[in-house]
């Protein structure tokens, strides 16, 4: 990722351009995110500044994040100072991860004020200051004392000081060849990040490749002049006419972004802007990381239950190999009868010939001194008969924690791909009525409706229907689907079931295959390619007797080879609205 002080100008710029705006609403709906909405004489856009040190970032957003039920006191101070100000002024320092936002205003008495909001992006100093026309801090997001910070505390009432300005060279003005001759780092990446301010590593890596051919290149022995050149003209490029850029990850969502063209790790592609791709990149990556802390409790009682049942099974299959060795106890049982004649009561060791043993070794066969010969040898068959009996229950009950070890793998597969609280509930009810999680007879849920199956639409007009979950499959299967229905689902792993609605006709193949990409993105198989998928009419599908939700048999099918639909199912945002539709 490359938010740095050039991709946060190339936002800033986006801003500028909204012209003169007002600010109609400020939000803050966590500790280190605050939303301002700006309205414009044509225009209205959402301003999110989250200086957050594990993320910072300021960019327009389109996300509608909860706010909580009480505005924090931060979100309090900038409705009563910033409300109804007009935005004057967007300024940044230079090659810094900072922006200054002047506001002009009206004080309590009526009289005009500027008051400017900076935001400070950089790593662990990350903050959101309130200044007073003064230059005062009137609050911050992050109190800092003087105990903690002697150089630059941050407090109500302190005069703000400004970064420390950066000790480096602008990457415009720079003289590359100078740069190449004079002592420093060995690899040229690393140069440049040493003597270059306002750059990510991402960007140098980038144009090193794009001067030396290798992000890898070593100072020495480069044509200093030729590469020289090349660098001077990458950055005059770029940094003049930059563009939103990522490379994305096997499911399609955002991996890597720059105001530069991503070349060293394949393929690249275009945003459409600089706050849309930051908007996107982390509106999804935080809503994963939100649920899956939400559903961490849950998944940890599924994932237990997983490790227990695998244990289980481990100890199973080495009872059932001790099983196969049941014959020998029946004809043991038949030399100790042949030979019951020889024992006598209190005997611990028979000798006798193996007439199941082509040359009739004489073997010995320990005996019970306890046990009168005839239950001696009763034993022997006592033993086969349970052996044989364990054989057929242990079968039956791996069969059992197989298909139960199975289901419970679905159910992780389905918290993974969750992304709504009305999905997590609907997976938390599927575990409770199978007995996995007790139902929560203290704490009263707030009733929510019946989550639909997400809906898409092919390129030929077909309604596509994806099941969200087990329940939700076997419904749509079963009860939803037409019996001439068009049935797909990855073939062999986890995954939703995928109806085709055909409404009486056959499909055409690319209706097929959008179905099947689907099928593909919506299992354990989302991040792969030339996934196998199955594709029957829905009549041909059975509900396994007795089985968990979800678990269905077929025996009639043609199998289809596709990579995941990422151009539909990539964002769930986007889903959302087409089922909305």
């Amino acid at each position: 990722m490359a938010f740095d002080a050039f991709y946060l100008s190339a936002v800033l710029d986006e801003i500028r351009a909204l012209g003169e705006a007002r600010v109609d609403k400020i939000h803050q709906p966590s500790r280190d995110a605050v939303i301002i909405h700006l309205r414009g004489r044509e225009t209205r856009a959402k301003l999110l500044i989250h200086p957050n040190p594990a993320a910072p970032r300021l960019h327009l957003t389109a996300a509608n994040p909860e706010n909580p039920p009480e505005p924090p006191m931060f979100c309090m101070l900038l409705r009563k100072h910033l409300m109804g100000a007009r935005l004057a002024e967007v300024t940044q320092p230079p090659m810094e991860r900072a922006a200054s936002f002047t506001f002009d205003c009206i004080d309590e008495m009526g009289d005009p004020v500027q008051k400017r909001l900076v935001a400070e992006l950089m790593g662990r100093t990350c903050n959101l200051y309130l200044l007073g026309s003064d230059g005062r801090i009137i609050d911050c997001l992050r109190r800092i004392g003087l105990d903690e910070s002697a150089k630059r505390p941050a407090l109500p009432g302190l005069h703000y000081q400004e970064p420390e300005p950066v000790a480096k060279e602008n990457p415009l003005n720079c003289g590359y060849v100078n740069l190449l001759c004079k002592p420093g780092a060995d690899i040229l990446a690393d140069r440049l990040m040493d003597e270059l301010g306002g750059l990510s590593p991402l960007v140098c890596r980038e144009a090193v490749l794009y001067a030396a051919g290798d992000t890898d290149a070593r100072v020495d022995g480069l044509d200093t002049e030729a590469v020289g050149e090349k660098l001077a003209l990458f950055f005059q490029e770029h940094l003049n006419h930059g563009a939103p850029y990522f490379c994305a990850a096997p499911d399609g969502t955002p991996k890597q972004f720059a105001f530069c063209p991503i070349r060293q790790y394949g393929a690249c592609e275009r945003g459409t802007s600089f706050s849309a791709l930051l908007d996107s990149f982390y509106t999804l990556r935080d809503r994963k990381d939100a649920m899956r802390q939400k559903s961490q409790s849950v998944r940890k009682t599924v994932s237990n239950l997983c490790q227990r049942l695998t244990r289980k099974l481990a100890i199973q299959e080495k009872e059932l190999a001790a099983t196969y060795d049941r014959e020998r106890l029946r004809q043991l049982g038949d030399i100790v009868t042949a030979n019951i004649h020889k024992i006598t009561k209190g005997q611990t060791v028979l000798a006798a010939e193996d007439f199941y043993d082509e040359d009739m070794r004489t073997i010995e066969i320990p005996l019970s001194p306890i046990l009168s010969p005839q239950q001696n040898a009763a034993k022997f068959y006592k033993d086969y008969t349970r052996m044989k009996n364990a054989e057929k229950e242990l079968t039956r009950q791996m069969e059992i924690a197989r298909d139960e070890l199975d289901y419970l793998r679905s159910v992780l597969d389905e918290l993974n791909r969750a992304f709504t609280e009305q999905e997590l509930e609907e997976i938390r009810q599927e575990l409770q009525s199978g007995g996995y999680l007790k139902a929560d007879t203290g704490k009263r849920r707030v009733k929510q409706g019946k989550l639909p199956p997400m809906r898409f639409e092919s390129t030929d007009g077909y309604p596509i229907y994806v099941g969200r979950n087990n329940r939700q499959n076997d419904e749509l299967t079963f009860k939803l689907a037409r019996k001439d229905d068009i049935w797909l689902h990855a073939s062999k792993v986890h995954g939703s079931h995928v109806i085709i609605s055909c409404g009486g006709t056959t499909p055409p193949d690319d209706t097929v295959t959008q179905a099947a990409q689907l099928a593909a993105y919506y299992s354990e198989t989302t991040a792969g390619q030339n996934i196998p998928v199955d594709v029957t009419p829905v009549k041909q599908v059975k509900k396994v007797p007795s089985a968990k939700p979800g678990m269905v048999i077929y025996h009639s099918y043609r199998t289809v080879i596709v990579n995941p639909y990422a151009d539909i199912a990539v964002d769930p945002l986007n889903a959302e609205k087409k089922e909305e539709q």
